[in-house]
C-alpha cells in the first residue's frame, strides 16, 4: 500500500513532521509514501528519509512546479513564440 501526503506551507519542512508522516504510514500498513509541500524540505528531513526502511519521496515547490509543467497539470499557456528559419532546400545551388 501506498501513502501520499500535500501541504502548502510557507516554512521548511522539517524532520519532525516527516517522521509523523512516516508513523503514519505504519498505520495503513504502506511501505511507500509520498509528502509533496510548496516549500521546501530542511536538510534533517531529506537525511531523515535516507536512514528509515520505509520508502519516502519528498517533492519539494520547485519540483512540483518543474513536475507541473512537464505534464501539463494546471498550467495555461501565456505567449507563444514563433521562430522561423531560412529553409535552404527551396534554393537551388549550383
Amino acid at each position: 500500500m501506498r501513502s501520499a501526503q500535500a501541504k502548502r506551507w510557507s516554512q521548511t519542512v522539517g524532520r519532525p513532521d516527516v517522521q509523523t508522516f512516516a508513523g503514519s504510514l505504519e498505520g495503513h500498513r504502506a511501505r511507500k509514501g509520498v509528502f509533496i509541500t510548496t516549500s521546501d524540505f530542511s536538510k534533517e528531513a531529506r537525511d531523515y528519509v535516507t536512514r528509515i526502511e520505509k520508502r519516502i519521496i519528498l517533492i519539494d515547490g520547485r519540483r512540483m512546479a518543474e513536475l507541473m509543467l512537464d505534464h501539463g497539470v494546471a498550467i495555461t499557456t501565456s505567449h507563444t513564440y514563433e521562430i522561423q528559419r531560412l529553409d535552404t532546400d527551396y534554393f537551388i545551388y549550383d
